[in-house]
């Protein structure tokens, strides 16, 4: 089988099967060989492992990870790519084509069905419109992870990895590093993709934690916190989560908290850490 990294390769494959890009799946393929052999050695794949990958397109970056994983199960959402799939796949019996809508899939159930629960690795370069759905959605789920290498927009990947007092730095920052460690690990220019984006993309690797990095009496209340703490970004934390409609929290409640943490009552959320928000949450 042709390596469909090779832009001619992909493009007879394409034309030989009438394939008109679907703008709503937010559709933007690889075709450059050394980007896709990065994205697969920053994922670290070996022959023990279980891979998710997400959006295959025609295959290109699944044929690498076949090559070296144990099992792959390929989720697309469009069903004009499966005949496509079935033809580029068809030399790897290690590799299941699903066409689902990744949102709406069990993946807890995939695991167990696929590959008996054990931990996955997922792979995808993810349709920009719908990435923090999906990252977060792998994060926040029960199956099992052990890393996320994706192709994002690189303000999205900027965002992920920021600290406080940056100016990505924000909810989704929070969201996560509580799960895992991310690091970015390429950046990628548009004339990598056919057809090319507006924007630039970055690879980056969140390796999930076996632990959070942080204690917190209640999830839903930190991450609640934290969304209130961003949502007016000028404002300071005692203005925003005091004005918070389902926070519960009065503006004094918040100054006394943040008293009691060694932090100054006009201080603005921008400016703390994990653990900061953590030790805020638990207090209130």
């Amino acid at each position: 089988m042709a390596d469909l990294g090779i832009p001619r390769n992909t493009i007879e494959v394409l034309q030989r099967h009438h394939f008109t890009f679907q703008k709503k799946y937010g559709q933007n393929f690889l075709i450059d060989p050394n980007v896709l052999d990065r994205v697969v050695r920053a994922a670290d794949i070996t022959a023990e492992d279980c891979v998710l990958e997400i959006g295959p397109g025609i295959g290109t970056m699944t044929q690498r990870l076949a090559e070296r994983a144990g099992k792959v199960a390929a989720v697309e959402i469009d069903r004009n790519l499966i005949p496509i799939l079935e033809e580029t796949l068809a030399p790897y019996p290690n590799v299941t084509i699903i066409n689902e809508d990744i949102l709406k899939l069990d993946l807890r159930q995939l695991a167990e069905e696929m590959w008996e629960g054990r931990p996955m690795k997922v792979v995808a370069n993810l349709p920009y419109y719908i990435t923090t759905p999906i990252v977060m959605g792998l994060l926040e789920g029960e199956a099992l992870l052990h890393s996320i290498t994706v192709m994002v927009q690189r303000e999205v990947a900027d965002r992920m990895q920021a600290g406080p007092g940056t100016k990505d730095y924000g909810a989704l920052s929070l969201a996560v590093q509580y799960y895992a460690r991310p690091e970015i690990v390429a950046n990628v220019p548009p004339n990598c993709f056919l057809p090319r984006p507006n924007v630039g993309s970055a690879v980056i690797r969140l390796t999930r934690y076996e632990e959070p990095p942080v204690q917190v009496a209640d999830e839903k209340k930190l991450f609640a916190l934290i969304r209130a703490s961003f949502n007016q970004r000028r404002k300071t934390l005692a203005n925003s989560l005091g004005n918070a409609a389902g926070l519960k929290v009065s503006r004094e409640q918040v100054t006394g908290a943040l008293e009691e943490l060694g932090l100054s009552a006009t201080i603005r959320g921008e400016a703390l850490t994990l653990e900061q928000f953590a030790a805020l949450g638990n207090l209130l």
